[in-house]
């Protein structure tokens, strides 16, 4: 394995959180669980004490087999859909987190199921188009490529 590129680091404030945001530009931008949650007004259903970890991305599906497809490990899901399936989904793709839109709250078995695997549960209240531009616009990229951009 050859030399790394030199870590890049360029900063973004976040208007939302009141907090600077850390870009990485080797590829990963790290944005922590408790920034998005701040970013779209999300209430933590499960996870709490799980709020420090980082996200590299983002992703904006309710079709499982997309999230499967092209979703990269440690991003966080946005979704609408509220069934075992997301977490089993979630469990597969290591990701970091999953955050259930336009208000729609998971049942017993999901939550029951999302603490057995340590996956956070956050439910906002913005719909799927918005709550992506929002982390989006935050700095934090989609799913399709993994590039900081400093501005």
């Amino acid at each position: 394995m050859g030399p790394q590129a030199p870590l890049i680091f360029c900063s973004k404030y976040c208007e939302i959180s009141h907090k600077v945001i850390i870009l990485h530009l080797r590829g990963d931008a790290l944005v922590k669980l408790i920034d998005i949650q701040a970013a779209l007004k999300a209430e933590v259903v499960l996870g709490e004490q799980w709020l420090q970890k980082e996200a590299t991305g983002a992703c904006g599906a309710d079709l499982m087999s997309d999230v499967l497809a092209f979703t990269k490990e440690r991003a966080v899901l946005l979704t609408g859909l509220t069934n075992v399936q997301v977490i089993r989904t979630a469990e597969i793709s290591d990701l970091v987190a999953i955050v259930f839109v336009r208000g729609k709250r998971p049942g017993k078995d999901v939550i029951q199921m999302a603490a057995e695997k340590e996956i956070p549960l956050m439910v906002s209240e913005y719909a799927l188009y918005e709550a992506c531009g929002l982390l989006y616009q935050q700095g934090l990229p989609g799913c399709s490529r993994q590039v900081a951009r400093c501005e």
